[in-house]
């Protein structure tokens, strides 16, 4: 089979939509979004009670930027190519708004397709991320945290995501039990088809299997792709310094 040639703008913009969409598809499954996305969907809750016209999207370029001015202070240092991943951000999320509100009116009520749904949410968010790690186009704030955290003291990046994701983690799971004020009245015999405050079941088991999901569809990736540069001039631009 021959590989689509040229194709890492491509699989930039099939980064932003797949990952949106299957954060999205999660997010209706309603056992728990994944790490990354948790901190947005708790913030917006409770925030939307003082704004009404907050979105998750919103709330989650938001963050990217604080998450953006925190790399900064840390690693003291600022570069131009640091504001293309915050556009990013917002890219994505009036692109994740798009979806949620596609998805709006639909409704999972059998608990066995609640976990369907979830894992095609996974596997659609998967390859949306694999996609991501094969083009030069700029990623968001996020994985621009992790790598540039990683280069500036030296670290191995495996180790540093993996801490950083767990920190997400943990972050969202005590706002969730601290600024809703609600932990004893939620019924915690229901947590394996109900999320608490999109934290849940759901959460641990994409936190389990995310990774050897995003490996999978690299492969039929890298099969299907060949994720040169339809435009190497952009390429060399956009080249770190």
């Amino acid at each position: 089979m021959k590989k689509l040639q040229k194709s890492s703008e491509l699989l930039w913009l099939f980064g932003i939509i797949f990952v949106a969409f299957g954060v999205a598809i999660c997010s209706k499954a309603d056992l728990g979004v994944s790490m990354i996305a948790a901190p947005a969907f708790v913030i917006q809750e409770f925030l939307s009670r003082f704004w009404q016209g907050l979105s998750v999207g919103m709330t989650e370029y938001l963050i990217q930027g604080l998450l953006l001015l925190m790399l900064c202070l840390v690693i003291r240092r600022f570069r131009w190519h640091y504001l293309l991943a915050f556009a990013v951000a917002v890219i994505y999320g009036y692109t994740l708004n798009f979806f949620l509100w596609v998805l709006g009116g639909i409704s999972f009520d059998a608990v066995w397709l609640r976990w369907v749904m979830l894992i095609v949410g996974d596997v659609i968010t998967g390859f949306g991320v694999a996609c991501f790690f094969r083009t030069y186009m700029p990623l968001q704030v996020y994985e621009l945290f992790v790598a540039e955290l990683a280069n500036r003291f030296s670290l191995k990046i495996g180790r540093v995501k993996g801490i950083f994701d767990y920190m997400l983690l943990t972050l969202s799971l005590l706002m969730a039990l601290l600024l809703f004020g609600d932990v004893t009245e939620f019924d915690w015999s229901t947590i394996y088809f109900a999320s608490f405050h999109s934290i849940g079941l759901g959460t641990l088991v994409t936190t389990l299997i995310n990774s050897p999901i995003i490996t999978l569809m690299g492969k039929l990736l890298d099969f299907l792709f060949d994720p040169t540069p339809l435009l190497p001039k952009l390429q060399k631009a956009l080249r770190r310094d």
